[in-house]
């Protein structure tokens, strides 16, 4: 018996993260075969619009005796989404990382249930050259070391569309036959975004259909009147929208209806993924893109100036260990605490005018602004400011300016 055998003949059950559509429900049936094991299934509503309901009855149909289907929204936003936000994370720039803030809380889930249904391992669709499979395994050993991932698409050898037809065809796996014309890019939702990627993106050149946004009218037919919204912030998480307390997905569920009446929040770009390779994506996140430029504003009158120049200075490199899976790391935790204890004092109200694909910041306010009117102004500031001490500071901050320039001068440099 060969070891893999051995590994294999080890499995007894294994928690698959499972969606209901066709990838997931040959995994399952692969499972049971090459393993011999019994199946758990676990799906999670993320805010990703659709009807969850189906998965059961799917697996059900499949002979799935333990099904988990959880409503998550509400944690995602609170405990992943929001603190990421408290950092201003934006991978390389522009990437407001909706896919990539999703997978640690699967990650967690799936683990969990494992624990509690006695499994000895999980298991995903991710596929073996994108990051989703770094992200969902670096956070499952990351809270369980000893875990067994099982990775079908880095084993089995159905590499193609019509192998898994083939596949589901030979195991008598439903397979939906939808009238119309089916997407012909590759789509991930939740409550953060919708991200499309491969099809006629591949060609970085391609620029993408009109048909092929959700969430977002385009700019050119959004209305022709701006609309304008108070966002309160509290710890620098917003807990109100024009006065009306919500929570933090209703907040983000809100921001993505009237940002998409605004056409705000589409990106193309082309990234470079984790595992090595460049990557053309599409990206709706018009609730993402309003949070990322009203907390700035917050944060500009209550963020002292040496606070809010580290934070963007650490930002990149948080950005980047979301991107990676990396969000239960130590150094991740270690920045949390810094970016979070930076947030006590960004509290008050922004108010931003949303006008075909633009968020602008119009007004904000706050008890703990560090804004000083009197210092501030043009006008007579009554001695907070003398302008004279200002040749001083400039003279100190020019005199490795003019030495340099002196030897210069001379020919010595």
């Amino acid at each position: 018996m060969s070891s893999d055998d051995t590994a294999r003949k080890a499995v007894d059950k294994v928690v698959l993260a499972y969606s209901g559509g066709l990838d997931t429900s040959i995994i399952l049936r692969w499972l049971e075969e090459t393993y011999g094991c019994e199946v758990v299934t676990f799906t999670a509503d993320l805010g990703q619009g659709e009807e969850l309901e189906p998965a059961r009855s799917k697996a059900e149909a499949m002979g799935v005796t333990e099904i988990y289907i959880e409503d998550l929204r509400e944690e995602f936003v609170r405990d992943y989404v929001y603190p990421m936000f408290r950092a201003n994370a934006l991978y390389e720039g522009e990437y407001l990382l909706g896919t990539s803030i999703a997978r640690p809380l699967i990650a967690k889930r799936l683990v969990e249930i494992a624990d509690e249904t006695g499994a000895d391992a999980i298991s995903h669709g991710a596929t073996g050259k994108g990051n989703d499979q770094v992200r969902f395994e670096l956070g499952a050993y990351a809270l369980q070391p000893d875990i067994k991932i099982i990775a079908p698409w880095r084993e089995w050898d159905l590499g193609s569309r019509q192998s898994l037809l083939d596949y589901a065809e030979e195991h008598d796996i439903p397979v939906e036959m939808k009238r119309g014309t089916k997407s012909p890019y590759s789509m991930d939702a939740n409550l953060l975004h919708v991200s499309y990627e491969g099809g006629p993106l591949e060609d970085p050149w391609t620029e993408p259909t009109s048909e092929m946004w959700r969430w977002t009218v385009s700019p050119e037919v959004a209305p022709d009147e701006a609309t304008y919204l108070d966002l309160t912030y509290q710890g620098g998480d917003v807990v109100a929208l024009d006065g009306t307390p919500m929570t933090p997905a209703q907040v983000l569920a809100e921001l993505n209806r009237v940002g998409g009446a605004n056409g705000i929040g589409r990106i193309d770009i082309v990234e470079n993924r984790f595992v090595g390779m460049k990557s053309r994506g599409a990206y709706e996140t018009p609730g993402g893109t309003i949070l990322l430029k009203a907390h700035r504003a917050m944060e500009s009158i209550t963020l002292d100036r040496g606070m809010a120049h580290l934070k963007d200075e650490l930002m990149p490199r948080y950005a980047e260990l979301v991107y990676d899976g990396f969000w239960f790391s130590p150094e991740r935790e270690m920045l949390q605490v810094a970016i979070d204890h930076s947030q006590s004092r960004v509290n008050g109200r922004v108010r931003v005018r949303l006008y075909k694909g633009n968020v602008e910041v119009v007004g904000r306010e706050s008890d703990d602004t560090l804004f000083d009117e009197a210092i501030a102004t043009f006008e007579e500031d009554e001695g907070a400011y003398d302008q004279a001490d200002a040749e001083g500071f400039i003279k100190l901050n020019a005199l490795r300016l003019r030495t340099v320039a002196r030897r210069a001068a001379r020919g010595e440099g």
